[in-house]
C-alpha cells in the first residue's frame, strides 16, 4: 500500500509531535500502531487506509511501527496489537484495541471527523432530477450553464427544450429541437416532440371540465375521450390519459384514422421505455391488439 498525502508512516517522537500532535489541531489524526509480526495490524490497515481516503482529506492516518518505535509505545501505554488511537486538538480522544470492523471504526470517527461532501452530480442528472420534480426553472438554470460549455450537447438540448415548452415557450422549444444532430438520441428527441405536439393540441381544445360534463352525459363520446387525454397530458397527467387511450383504442381502433393507438405510442416516446406506466400499458396494447 503506497502512502499518500492523508497517509504516511511517523518515525521518532519528533516527527510524531509534527505530523501528529500540531496536524490534530486542523484535523483528526488517526494514529495505527502496528508491528511486522501482527497479521491482525496487516489485515486492519487497507481498511483503515480505505476509510481515510473516503474522508478526502478530512481525517489524516500516521503509522507507527511498533517494533522500530518503542519510545512511543512507551509514551502511550501501548500494550497490545493493533491499536488505533485518535488525536484532535494535541491530545489522544477515543482508540480501539485489536482487529475490528469497519462499523466500529466508524462508529469511533463518526463524533470527531467531518463527513466528506457529496461528489457533485453530474449536471445533465441533476437537471434531469429537478425536471422530474417539476423545479423548471431550476433545471433550466443548470442547463444553461452546461449549454454554454457545449451548445451541441443533444441531451441536454432536448430537455432544456421540453423546460421551455413547459414554460409555454412552444416556437422557441421548436428551434432548440431543430438544432439538434446526430442519431444517437431519436427516443429523446421524439419525446420531446411528442410533448410539444400535446400542448400545441390541447392549446385549441375545448377547457377540462367541459370536456368531463360531455364524458359525464356520454361515456361513449370518443371525440371528449381522446381531447381530455389530450389535456391531460399535456397537463403531464399519464396515467389517466393512457387509461383513456386504451379504452377508447379498445372501444374504437378507428376513431380518427387510429388517433388513440398513434398517441399511445407518442406517450411512450415522450416517457421512455424504462417508466413503469410504459412497462404495464405497452404489454396492455399488446393484449389489447392481439
Amino acid at each position: 500500500m503506497s502512502d499518500t498525502s492523508y497517509i504516511f508512516d511517523v518515525s521518532g517522537s519528533a516527527q510524531f509531535e509534527q505530523l501528529v500532535i500540531e496536524n490534530s489541531f486542523h484535523k483528526p489524526v488517526l494514529v495505527d500502531f502496528w508491528a511486522e509480526w501482527c497479521a491482525p495490524c496487516k489485515a486492519l490497515m487497507p481498511l483503515l487506509a480505505q476509510i481515510t481516503e473516503g474522508y478526502q482529506g478530512e481525517l489524516l492516518l500516521a503509522k507507527v511501527n511498533c517494533d522500530l518505535e518503542q519510545d512511543l509505545v512507551a509514551r502511550f501505554g501501548i500494550r497490545s496489537l493493533p491499536t488505533v488511537v485518535l488525536f484532535k486538538n494535541g491530545q489522544p480522544v477515543d482508540g480501539l484495541s485489536g482487529a475490528q470492523p469497519e462499523s466500529a471504526i466508524r462508529e469511533l470517527l463518526k463524533p470527531h471527523v467531518n463527513e466528506p461532501a457529496p461528489a457533485a452530480a453530474d449536471p445533465l442528472e441533476a437537471a434531469q432530477a429537478l425536471f422530474a420534480e417539476g423545479r423548471i426553472a431550476d433545471a433550466e438554470a443548470l442547463l444553461k450553464q452546461l449549454l454554454g460549455a457545449d451548445n451541441e450537447n443533444a441531451p441536454a438540448l432536448i430537455l432544456y427544450a421540453r423546460c421551455l415548452a413547459e414554460r409555454g415557450e412552444l416556437d422557441e422549444a421548436q428551434s432548440v429541437l431543430d438544432a439538434v444532430k446526430g442519431d444517437d438520441h431519436k427516443p429523446a428527441l421524439a419525446g420531446a416532440l411528442a410533448q410539444l405536439t400535446f400542448l400545441r393540441q390541447a392549446a385549441d381544445l375545448p377547457d377540462v371540465a367541459s370536456l368531463k360534463t360531455r364524458l359525464a352525459k356520454n361515456g361513449e363520446d370518443d371525440e371528449a375521450a381522446y381531447q381530455l387525454a389530450i389535456q391531460q397530458l399535456a397537463r403531464q397527467q399519464y396515467e389517466p390519459a393512457l387509461e383513456a387511450l386504451l379504452q377508447l383504442f379498445t372501444r374504437n381502433r378507428n376513431y380518427a384514422d387510429g388517433a388513440a393507438h398513434k398517441t399511445l405510442l407518442q406517450v411512450f416516446d415522450l416517457l421512455g421505455t424504462q417508466h413503469p406506466l410504459v412497462t404495464t400499458y405497452r404489454r396492455k396494447l399488446y393484449q389489447a391488439i392481439y
